[in-house]
């Protein structure tokens, strides 16, 4: 039998495999207008990384009930899907790094808070349909970030132990699941956050993937919190 690999990566998708930042943000503001509400950037800002569902229930004032919900959210994201068809926002480095990864047999996920449809369509953006094989979305699991739930469902698919895999994230309540599900963590600053506010991670970088390669992901299994 072939020795087992190092260590797997899960990846979140929004903010770390996608620069989905813009596309999300206008697809929330149109959609509530046409319901009538209102969300500012720092509404957007504060459920970013939760399933739409969770954030409409926790925050809304008289939220609707499951079966509006489920229909707003479905407009939603079908308008988001419709605008990173047109011009499919790519994330630096993130092409790159899932290519290396795979030629290096180390296998990888997706531990997304978004819906299958939306991480099957990033996934085609990237050309990435075809290496990563296990997908865990908001769909499959009842408890979203910061719950621990959708990463150890990735973990799972990989075969391997929660403590040998590396979550890759740029939301606080992603790193607070990570965390929870006994992963490392590499804290990514995206759009819309800031070095500090990835402080828990076990190690961080700006901006995007570009300086993220196989070494500095293994790193991660012997460094202290940084």
């Amino acid at each position: 039998m072939p020795p087992p690999p190092p260590f797997g990566v899960i990846f979140d998708m929004d903010g770390v495999l996608i620069d989905s930042y813009a596309a999300h943000l206008e697809t929330w503001q149109l959609c509530c207008r046409r319901h009538g509400r209102e969300c500012t950037e720092d509404q957007f800002l504060a459920g970013f990384g939760r399933t739409s569902r969770e954030v409409i229930r926790d925050t809304w004032d008289n939220p609707p009930d499951d079966a509006a919900i489920a229909a707003f959210d479905e407009e939603k994201e079908l308008l988001y899907r419709e605008l990173i068809s047109r011009n499919f926002p790519h994330m630096p480095g993130a092409a790159r790094l899932i290519s290396e990864l795979s030629a290096a047999s180390i296998p990888m996920a997706i531990g997304s808070s978004g819906p299958p449809k939306n991480v099957a369509a990033a996934l085609a953006g990237l050309n990435a349909s075809h290496l990563i094989n296990t997908i865990i979305t908001g769909a499959d699991v009842v408890r979203g970030k910061p719950h621990p739930d959708v990463f150890l469902k990735a973990a799972a698919g990989l075969g391997l132990p929660p403590a040998r895999c590396v979550v890759l994230e740029d939301a606080p309540v992603g790193i607070e699941a990570a965390l929870a599900a006994g992963t490392r963590c590499l804290g990514i600053v995206s759009r819309g956050r800031t070095f500090e506010q990835l402080h828990r991670a076990h190690h961080r970088v700006p901006d995007d993937l570009s300086a993220v390669n196989i070494q500095l992901l293994q790193s991660l299994f012997t460094e202290t919190q940084s």
